[in-house]
């Protein structure tokens, strides 16, 4: 989204989930072409069945696996020709064991998926942003990073680490006139989390929609004087 007379081209991984499904609506209305990028071939296909492929593109790969990302990149690259805007999404959350009996293989989980994931996909994109001497970067970490919470111990580290990854990356990128940045949500309004909390009132949580509209003004020209910073979304 750095130039606004000719149409952005955004990737967006975890496109086919809730929160994913509105950026994609979100930039879709801004007439942007389109790389969408999640686990599964066939849950992309199911949640984009009307979706042009001669303008957008449906790709299948592991966040965690650089390799997976730097082939998906190039095949944006190839059909774009640039890539101006990146909106990293996917990643996951568990509730776990208390800290002092966290097993390794939750902490590696939520590293891999909300940490690792960060690193991969933007060795994978970053470099073209640089080379162009223009882009954004968009990360979603969460308002929970800034604390530890009960049974989250390794959830939360993830979500910290992102915090500092993204941080870290918005200095070296600045220069080079790529500007990267999060959005922090406390509780997003989605079926899962409406499953998982019945009980709760979702008129206190973040609508995607309004996520979505946050992650596209950072995502465009009128963020370009923020970097590494950590927007909080909360009701």
């Amino acid at each position: 989204m750095t130039d606004t007379t000719t149409m952005s081209h955004v990737v967006i991984t975890g496109a086919a989930g809730a929160l994913g499904r509105a950026v994609v609506q979100h930039f879709l209305e801004q007439g942007a072409r389109l790389a969408l990028v999640d686990h599964r071939a066939d849950r992309l296909a199911e949640v984009f069945p009307g979706l042009d492929n001669s303008q957008h593109l449906l790709l299948a790969g592991d966040v965690t696996s650089a390799a997976d990302m730097t082939e998906l990149a190039s095949q944006a690259l190839k059909a774009f020709g640039r890539i101006d805007a990146l909106v990293h999404i996917a990643g996951g959350f568990e509730m776990g064991e208390a800290t002092h009996a966290l097993s390794r293989a939750s902490w590696d989980r939520m590293m891999n998926l909300n940490a690792w994931s960060f690193v991969a996909v933007t060795q994978a994109v970053l470099p073209s942003m640089i080379e162009h001497g223009a882009g954004r970067i968009v990360a979603v970490t969460a308002k929970v990073a800034a604390r530890g919470l009960p049974a989250m111990a390794a959830y939360i580290a993830s979500k910290s680490a992102l915090q500092r990854l993204v941080e870290a990356a918005a200095a070296e990128a600045a220069p080079h006139g790529v500007a990267i940045n999060s959005v922090a949500p406390s509780v997003l309004d989605t079926p899962a989390n409406r499953q998982a909390m019945p009980d709760a009132n979702p008129a206190d949580w973040v609508s995607t929609a309004v996520a979505a509209q946050t992650i596209g003004f950072l995502a465009s020209p009128a963020a370009a004087a923020l970097h590494g910073q950590h927007l909080t979304l909360d009701t």
